[in-house]
């Protein structure tokens, strides 16, 4: 189970979404097959912040999409009641998205080596033939 983020919930601060930011704490990073796990379970919500033709090639089942630019006008589709894990291709961008929730007051984490590590560990991708986009 994740332990809940007990600090104030603030508005999510667009400037950290947008500069990049020198977050690289490991406190907040989930293996992909735990990540698997809260998905199923229901405990966790999944954000895709990859690009369009990213989420095209290959996505995790149960994942919504909102890339990177487009979360500070759609975070209230967030559910800030529930852990969001932000996945990416390979965990950088999604690890911006977890330090602004973060400080908008949202129990976030960041998946370890975003969708090249889910595939790496043999976890499944849709479509079928889904693969991970270059870039």
């Amino acid at each position: 189970m994740l332990q809940r983020a007990t600090h104030a919930r603030r508005p999510v601060p667009l400037p950290y979404i947008s500069r990049m930011a020198s977050f690289s704490s490991t406190d907040f990073d989930i293996p992909p097959e735990r990540v698997k796990e809260l998905v199923e379970s229901g405990e966790a919500q999944l954000v895709d912040v990859r690009e369009e033709y990213e989420w095209d090639a290959g996505r995790i089942a149960g994942a919504v999409h909102i890339e990177l630019e487009r979360l500070p006008g759609r975070a209230a589709e967030i559910d800030k009641d529930r852990p969001v894990v932000f996945q990416c291709r390979m965990g950088r961008r999604s690890a911006f998205a977890v330090e602004a929730f973060r400080n908008g007051g949202y129990d976030a984490y960041n998946m370890t080596g975003g969708i090249e590590a889910w595939a790496a560990a043999g976890l499944p991708l849709e479509p079928e033939d889904g693969t991970v986009a270059d870039h």
